[in-house]
């Protein structure tokens, strides 16, 4: 059976990928909001296909910059399905087939890390969205980790773009619970749901296996107060953003003795 739950599942997202195609070049969105709202839809749809629910703890942020720990590509359906709202990613996930082209539509902003002018840039599309009235969504750690410690380091340089447009920055925690009979099957969420340095494809491939999938978003009651330090010196906003994201925590999951 566990052979063709995978098949189902990856033929479930496959048509998930194919409907929604359809859709946004039949409906053609135009505004940044719309396109926003099309990724949202996708989001719940995939995370449908997969057994996956969610809920959330606190109030969700409907606007302003937000950050949070990032521990999968499931990470970004998530932030998507609760709301619209527009991600700031790695200029490679725009080369990135099938990915590269949806994420393009629903109006991501690409950073290009060391490229001349991409600080500019990444300043410029992040504003457009907070002007749009939606909430801007990047994960500060650059990268996704395991679970073994709450969060990784975190990168300045989007905070402090947030910073100096003088928007709010809320942070929130992600959190994943397996359904009981992975858990039985001695599988964790560190290593069949937080993708670490194996191949996308092989992550994947273990991922759709699963039973189902509990996923929940806690988020701060409040955006970041930031010291007068960390205003005037981007490390230390780093450092600060990281340890709201880290009092959020809660304890990784781990399989049955």
């Amino acid at each position: 059976m566990s052979f063709f739950r995978k098949i189902y599942r990856i033929l479930a997202v496959a048509f998930v990928f194919a409907y929604s195609t359809v859709e946004v070049l039949i409906q053609r969105p135009q505004t940044r909001a719309l396109r926003a709202a099309w990724l949202s839809k996708i989001g719940n749809r995939l995370l449908r296909t997969q057994d996956i629910t969610f809920s959330t703890v606190g109030p969700i942020p409907s606007h302003g910059a937000v950050i949070s720990n990032h521990l999968s590509y499931i990470d970004i359906l998530l932030h998507a399905a609760m709301r619209p709202c527009v991600f700031v990613s790695k200029i490679e996930l725009r080369k990135t087939p099938v990915l590269g082209w949806i994420s393009f539509m629903a109006g991501t902003v690409y950073v290009a890390r060391g490229a001349g002018g991409s600080a500019a840039k990444a300043a410029e599309g992040m504003a457009k969205g907070f002007r749009d009235g939606l909430p801007v969504v990047f994960f500060p750690e650059g990268t996704t980790g395991v679970g073994d410690i709450p969060a990784l380091s975190f990168r300045s340089g989007l905070l402090s773009q947030a910073i100096a447009a003088e928007e709010p920055v809320t942070v929130g925690f992600i959190h994943y619970d397996l359904h009981a009979r992975d858990l039985a099957a001695g599988k964790s969420t560190r290593n069949d749901v937080h993708w670490g340095p194996e191949t996308l494809w092989h992550h994947m491939w273990k991922f759709v296996d699963l039973h189902g999938m509990h996923a929940t978003i806690y988020f701060s009651p409040e955006p970041i107060a930031f010291s007068p330090a960390a205003i005037a010196n981007r490390k230390v906003a780093a450092e600060e953003a990281r340890e709201a994201v880290i009092a959020l925590a809660v304890p990784v999951q781990h399989p049955n003795p």
